[in-house]
């Protein structure tokens, strides 16, 4: 555990928006097991951190949730993605990819150095 990391701060939204896409609706617990496990257990993430981006995402309409029945056969809250959500998570990587691929011109080699 001591070689986990936090999730980047801004990038939460986008890995809760993508985990429900790719798996449908999930509850709390579930999208943040997936998230861990997306990230090769190398996030750490902090429920603290994750319930209240949740209520974020709902109150903004990115998602909705719904009771139902967990695996273990208890209540629980699940969300998924609205069609607002699928909009603001497109929106979100395309700049999220634009970011990346701004710090990889930085990160890239110098064609100066010799």
């Amino acid at each position: 555990m001591g070689d986990k990391t936090d999730v980047w701060q801004g990038t939460l939204a986008l890995m809760v928006l993508k985990t429900i896409e790719s798996m449908g609706p999930l509850h709390g617990y579930g999208i943040a097991r997936r998230i861990e496990q997306t990230s090769g257990d190398l996030l750490s993430l902090n429920y603290g951190t994750l319930y209240p981006a949740l209520l974020r995402l709902e109150q903004e309409g990115a998602i909705a949730s719904e009771w139902g029945q967990s695996e273990n056969n208890r209540r629980a809250k699940f969300y998924s993605l609205t069609r607002a959500g699928r909009h603001l998570l497109h929106k979100e990587a395309r700049s999220w990819e634009q970011t990346t691929a701004i710090l990889a011109r930085f990160l890239a080699p110098s064609e100066d150095a010799s």
